[in-house]
């Protein structure tokens, strides 16, 4: 890195916020096409979907950069949400146009949280020895291993607004569509896991954790480079990931060059949710 900080304007956030609703509605499909039920509908340029109920892929997203929702439309998302007993969860960049988010409070929607999205810019770089790809036959024991350590959660920074039941947690991260998936080991154990997706151009990293025992060990940097590295290879120019604000995992990847880019402010309208989009930031570090 050549020490210029990573600076974020409306474009970039827009190009970012569209990878995420490709993200969240291909994560959506992949849960549909396990379990049947749910629903994936566009709105605004941004999309709304019901994975399945407390799933990190039920949620609205990319909304900001299109103008204001057709507010039939947003009704009708808000009723399909309120017929399967689930509130409509909106997650919003603090760099999209401000009227969404006066239209959206005015419609009873409440602020519940925020989540930081960092990037960087990607340039080639090593790959750490102790870090390797996941094998197809190590998929149960990587989904078992990072699911059981994000249940044991740093408490450095603002509390998660979200709690995943184990089995819930363990099938979000099986139904991570198209991502790649890595593991560190430390003394032929299985340390910790992580993955990143690529969408235009763009390294999504998600899904970090490191068990417990092995944590203050610079696993989570190890797998920050090997994204790196992979995401390099991969002709990614950029790479993003979500933390919940003041983490651990924030730290971790500001030390790796990360700048803060903007906030995302999660509106809730109905019952409390449980969400996110399966990202770093509800993974122990």
């Amino acid at each position: 890195m050549d020490g210029e900080r990573f600076f974020c304007d409306t474009g970039l956030a827009r190009r970012i916020e569209h990878a995420e609703a490709r993200f969240v509605a291909a994560c959506c499909d992949a849960t549909r096409a396990r379990r049947g039920g749910g629903f994936s509908y566009p709105l605004a340029d941004g999309v709304a979907t019901f994975a399945e109920a407390g799933s990190p892929f039920t949620k609205v997203a990319g909304l900001g950069f299109a103008g204001l929702p057709d507010v039939s439309e947003l009704s009708g998302i808000e009723d399909a949400f309120a017929a399967v007993g689930a509130p409509v969860q909106v997650e919003l960049s603090q760099l999209a146009d401000p009227a969404i988010g006066a239209f959206l409070t005015a419609r009873g929607y409440r602020l519940e949280s925020y989540e930081n999205v960092l990037g960087r810019r990607i340039e080639r770089t090593w790959f750490p020895d102790d870090v390797r790809a996941c094998e197809d036959d190590e998929l149960e024991t990587w989904l078992a291993e990072v699911a059981g350590a994000s249940a044991v959660a740093d408490d450095q920074g603002i509390p998660a607004h979200e709690d995943f039941p184990h089995d819930l947690l363990v099938n979000a991260l099986r139904d991570m569509a198209g991502v790649r998936r890595y593991l560190a080991e430390r003394d032929g154990e299985f340390a910790g896991g992580a993955s990143f997706r690529v969408t235009d151009g763009i390294a999504q990293f998600s899904g970090a954790a490191t068990v417990p025992a092995h944590r203050r060990r610079g696993v989570q940097t190890a797998l920050l480079q090997a994204r790196l590295a992979a995401a390099a290879e991969a002709g990614c120019d950029i790479a993003v990931v979500t933390t919940q604000p003041g983490s651990k995992s924030q730290q971790n990847v500001q030390r790796q060059g990360f700048d803060l880019l903007y906030a995302r402010a999660i509106l809730v309208k109905g019952t409390s949710a449980t969400s996110s989009s399966g990202a770093e930031s509800r993974q122990a570090s």
